[in-house]
């Protein structure tokens, strides 16, 4: 379990840029993409390398690492393989790690915000050509937990439509059209396309 030791704004953050740099040889860079590549109390990006990955996005990361998955993750991994991807990328709508939602910040840090923006833009730029980046849309009922959750994911959104992302969700959707979390979906549930401009209308 990973509890913040204190609100985010009190951590010294690196930029995207500056986590992209190598520190940590612990893992094979070579499949792996994580950033930054060392524990820490927020994380931009964990996941495989590929030309086609399915890019799950969540609301905040707790403690997977390469070759440390927890469920979440392993479920992401396997819908992504079962649904012909070639990798699987997990990102967040806050960068912020907290195994419970409660322990999230409970005002949003502008500038971690920011260089979370900076990575999903990467991510969408790392897409192979001739593929639509492959967003899904896997955050469920905690969107409702803070906020600036909203805001965040209308950022997101905007960026997305830059690249021509086309937005998938795997699952039952929530009462109120939140997405199906990951946990708890058949290894072989298929992804299909979910209308992102319609949800944001409903928060």
């Amino acid at each position: 379990m990973h509890i913040p030791t204190c609100p985010s704004q009190a951590v010294a953050v690196l930029s995207f840029q500056e986590a992209l740099v190598p520190t940590n040889q612990d893992y094979d860079r070579d499949t792996w993409l994580y950033v930054p590549d060392h524990y820490a109390e927020y994380r931009y990006l964990l996941g495989t390398r590929g030309v086609n990955p399915l890019i799950c996005i969540g609301i905040n990361p707790s403690t997977a690492a390469p070759g440390d998955l927890d469920n979440t993750l392993k479920s992401v991994e396997r819908i992504a393989a079962g649904n012909g991807f070639d990798s699987f990328l997990m990102f967040n709508v806050y960068a912020q790690r907290a195994t419970r939602p409660e322990d999230m910040d409970r005002v949003c840090n502008q500038a971690l915000h920011r260089e979370n923006m900076a990575a999903f833009r990467y991510v969408l730029s790392q897409v192979g050509a001739g593929y639509a980046p492959a967003v899904w849309a896997a955050w469920g009922t905690i969107i409702e937990k803070r906020p600036y959750l909203p805001q965040c994911l209308r950022d997101m959104a905007a960026i997305g439509a830059e690249y021509g992302a086309r937005w998938l969700c795997a699952g039952k959707c929530s009462k109120k059209g939140h997405p199906h979390h990951p946990l708890y979906l058949r290894k072989d549930e298929a992804v299909r396309p979910f209308d992102l401009e319609s949800y944001l209308e409903t928060l």
